[in-house]
């Protein structure tokens, strides 16, 4: 059998989707899993929807998540040109052979008859398609207006009377009757090709074993195949990923969920997480695990457990999946990727001992890495004592915990040290006669300014010594 060779084709028209990442996520680890190569290739053809830089972005967006490829703009490869607006030679060529065997033929048709000919058709029930007025026109004629430089298309001329056979990966064996097809533009008036001749063309000439591609695209697949049939090529393998839901399981779209990768990034989710949850929407392995590096997806991935069905995009699992690996991820590595959102919020934090200790803490209780700025400002600053804070600090009992810890404090920096991590909540309730709710919250108050949060000696640990006693001292001194 031939190598794989399978593309992630995306326009260059905004930032790239999350259904754009399942395709190329699909198509990556396909390619890992047999050996075959991934390729990137750029469709611009539709020059009316180009967004500058946005091909640049959605390198940069599939570089961040991981995802390598194996040739592709930037990169090379013994296939190229990867962008299309840099093939249009081919098109041309391809084209006019096209027209040269009678499959295809020039069409001058204004968009007002168009417009009229589809209102006709809807009022009468019909199917919408081309009428083929331009089909009639002699070879004289034709040569007669392409002279006088009148602006045309070119269309494929589809079978009047054909059944479309064909395999598809995840559903099966499939038919399509050619009378549901349009004599599609495959050049349109400003010589640019349209997808359906370009992607059959790249296709063919960079040897694309399998097309991956969303469920939208399967009612072209008749055109594609009588495409390649009528340049005598053989046609890939068809494989249409289902769809990808909303709760309400309507087609999922930016008015229901943000679908952009890069937000989600943005928002503090990790790669991990969006990558394994993104590999979940339709396909799984055969056992119940739900939690896979990269690694062990290109290891256990496989077409053949790709679902039919579409796939529900739950944003609670997807929080529930972050969560997992913000626990699991080292400390370290964690802390490094939530610095930006630290400096964001104007805290600067080395990767030190205190910083990996709040990190610690603060990941238990946390989803996104910007909850965890969030969280740690309990040891970073002050926030504001409230009336009734100032009021629960300003009891007997209150004033009794507090002092007593600030005499207790009043060590040598070497023994705080050692303080802090003995039973000294404990020894501290007996010597006072002070239990339970009276003795933790005016010392969590006057340390994190908050009634819950972590243990008294992990408190005073990130604090030290001289912010702990400073932050008691001012509780102590609060007028009432």
């Amino acid at each position: 059998m031939k190598q794989i060779r399978v593309r992630f084709a995306p326009s260059p028209t905004g930032y790239l989707h999350i259904g754009g990442l399942r395709t190329a996520l699909y198509d990556y680890l396909f390619a890992r899993s047999t050996g075959g190569k991934f390729i990137l290739r750029i469709e611009d053809t539709d020059r009316n929807r180009l967004v500058e830089d946005a091909a640049e972005k959605l390198i940069s967006a599939l570089q961040r998540m991981g995802i390598d490829i194996d040739e592709g703009p930037g990169i090379g490869g013994d296939y190229g040109p990867y962008v299309q607006s840099e093939r249009l030679e081919i098109y041309r060529h391809e084209a006019q052979r096209l027209l040269d065997s009678g499959y295809a033929y020039h069409c001058f048709c204004s968009a007002e008859r168009l417009n009229q000919m589809r209102e006709q058709q809807q009022q009468r029930g019909e199917f919408v398609k081309y009428d083929r007025h331009c089909l009639s026109l002699s070879e004289d004629e034709v040569k007669e207006k392409l002279a006088r430089g009148e602006q045309h298309v070119i269309r494929l001329k589809m079978p009047d009377e054909r059944v479309f056979a064909f395999t598809d990966l995840i559903r099966g064996d499939l038919e399509m009757d050619a009378s549901q097809s349009d004599d599609q533009v495959i050049i349109k008036s400003d010589g640019f090709p349209t997808y359906h001749l370009a992607a059959v063309v790249d296709d063919h000439f960079m040897e694309i074993s399998h097309v991956i591609r969303g469920e939208e695209w399967l009612s072209s697949t008749p055109k594609h195949i009588w495409l390649n049939e009528c340049l005598g090529w053989h046609s890939p393998i068809w494989v249409h990923l289902p769809l990808i839901l909303n709760q309400d399981r309507s087609k999922l779209s930016k008015r229901m969920n943000d679908v952009s990768v890069d937000s989600y990034l943005e928002k503090g989710y990790f790669k991990e997480a969006i990558l394994n949850f993104i590999a979940l929407l339709g396909w799984h392995s055969a056992d119940d695990q739900e939690i896979y590096s990269l690694e062990e997806l290109c290891k256990y991935f496989s077409l053949e457990r790709v679902n039919k069905a579409g796939a529900v995009f739950d944003l609670t699992k997807l929080d529930w999946m972050n969560g997992v690996y913000m626990r699991s991820l080292t400390l370290e590595d964690v802390l490094k990727r939530a610095l930006p959102y630290f400096v964001a919020q104007g805290f600067s934090l080395e990767v030190n001992a205190t910083s990996l200790k709040m990190i610690e803490i603060a990941r238990e209780r946390c989803t996104l890495l910007p909850e965890l700025v969030d969280y740690c400002k309990i040891f970073l600053s002050r926030a504001a004592l409230t009336a009734e804070m100032k009021a629960a600090l300003a009891t007997e009992e209150s004033r009794k915990v507090l002092a007593y810890f600030l005499k207790l404090f009043d060590t040598p920096e070497e023994d705080f040290v050692n303080l802090i991590l003995t039973d000294l909540p404990k020894a501290a309730m007996q010597e006072l006669g002070i239990k339970g709710k009276l003795f933790y919250t005016p010392l969590r108050l006057a340390l994190i300014r908050q009634e819950h949060g972590p243990d008294l000696p992990s408190i005073w640990e990130i604090l030290g010594k001289d912010e702990s006693v400073s932050r008691i001292r001012e509780a102590l001194e609060l007028q009432v």
